[in-house]
């Protein structure tokens, strides 16, 4: 059976084209990889770079991870404001392997790429979830795999996927740990001021309050244990539309809507904050960890 063609019943029966890129109903092809992210078909480096940069076309290196079971199953690519960059920036492929494509908590290796000098071969760890359609980035930077446009850098890549792989039973133990931390109302109000900090340079007036950002959006998150909690929160984060009311440099108020977060750097540093702060909270709130399992958040949240 070719991968295209395998489409989960618990899936949207075809991809749509969304803010963040392309992607999550099943692996996709070639045609579909370069429709939303051209970088990825740059026939040569961006003119900026030197002789001393290798050229290493990102499609090679999805046709070695493909031939090693890594399904390419997300695609982004970052906005240019230079129009000579625009085939050629940074750009976002999300990978999964094969017993991993029907997963309700599915392990990824997530490939950060450009061709203008922006970034080399970044690659992390990720985890979909697909009781919200949600795309995390896990782990802290030290786990984070860099190859450099140089020699046989596909084979590193690779190699570098393999390690990821390799490491998700000790991000699995972490995630097993979050949901064994329920949550008090204030370690939940504690958490969402912090991610709030994250997202904001000035969170103390950014009109979104912290029961907004811990508030999940449907029902299947109503719990209080620290990994739903987090989702709650990289989710809000991430996708925006959260309204509030904020004052202006006049000292009027202002209604105010949060922005979907697009951009691929900022995306990965708020996921990797995020992962940041629940393993401080995992060790602050476990000691109190009085709240029943899978209880229910309070009405005031």
């Amino acid at each position: 059976m070719q991968t295209s063609n395998i489409i989960s019943a618990h899936r949207p029966g075809a991809h749509h084209l969304q803010h963040a890129g392309l992607g999550y109903s099943r692996p996709l092809e070639d045609a579909e990889l370069i429709r939303t992210a051209p970088a990825i078909f740059a026939p040569e480096a961006h003119g900026s770079r030197s002789g001393r940069y290798a050229y290493i076309p990102t499609l090679d290196l999805v046709a070695g991870m493909r031939a090693e079971g890594f399904m390419p199953v997300k695609v982004s690519q970052a906005k240019s404001r230079a129009d000579d960059r625009k085939g050629f920036g940074k750009h976002l492929i999300r990978f999964r392997r094969q017993d991993q494509l029907e997963q309700a908590e599915a392990r990824e290796v997530v490939l950060v790429n450009s061709h203008d000098g922006t970034s080399g071969f970044r690659l992390m760890a990720g985890v979909f979830r697909l009781v919200c359609s949600n795309g995390l980035i896990v782990g802290q930077t030290d786990n984070e795999i860099r190859v450099r446009h140089s020699g046989d850098a596909v084979g590193r890549v690779i190699e570098g996927a393999y390690s990821i792989v390799k490491d998700f039973d000790r991000v699995a133990a972490s995630i097993d740990g979050m949901k064994a931390v329920n949550l008090t109302p204030e370690h939940q109000q504690a958490f969402g001021r912090a991610a709030l900090a994250l997202r904001f340079d000035d969170a103390e007036n950014c009109g979104i309050q912290p029961a907004q950002i811990i508030r999940p959006r449907r029902s299947e998150d109503q719990k209080t244990d620290l990994w739903t909690t987090f989702n709650a929160v990289q989710e809000n984060i991430i996708r925006g539309g959260l309204r509030g009311w904020k004052v202006d440099a006049n000292g009027h108020h202002a209604r105010t809507k949060t922005r979907e977060v697009n951009g691929i750097d900022q995306s990965v540093a708020l996921n990797r904050g995020l992962w940041v702060l629940a393993e401080e909270m995992q060790k602050l709130a476990a000691p109190h960890n009085f709240a029943s399992p899978g209880g229910i958040v309070p009405p005031d949240f």
